[in-house]
């Protein structure tokens, strides 16, 4: 009892699970039919949208324009994430109910 022998620790520290870098690998398996199709020409008309509205140099009122602007680079951004999203192994590394809330 003099040398603290009797208050030795009672529980073993938890090993924790060695990290993993997300692998980047590309598969179809989630978009797969009419859902695949739709997205890439989905993303490919917001992107020729928000290069056509970059053409244009001169407009009486812009405000409109500035608005797609907007709109068509969102677009193109969002459906380009989706892409990503479903079509990389960040679907797994997320979580499907992480992507489907998001």
């Amino acid at each position: 009892m003099e040398h603290g022998t009797v208050y030795n620790k009672t529980t073993e520290p938890q090993a924790t699970p060695p990290r993993r870098c997300p692998r980047i690998g590309f598969t179809l398996r989630r978009l797969w039919g009419w859902r695949l199709p739709v997205k890439v020409v989905q993303t490919l008309f917001s992107f020729v949208a928000l290069v056509c509205e970059e053409i244009v140099d001169d407009c009486s009122s812009c405000s409109g324009l500035y608005m797609f602007e907007f709109i068509s680079c969102s677009a193109f951004l969002l459906s380009l994430l989706i892409l990503c999203a479903y079509c990389t192994d960040l679907y797994e590394s997320l979580g499907e109910h992480t992507v489907q809330k998001l």
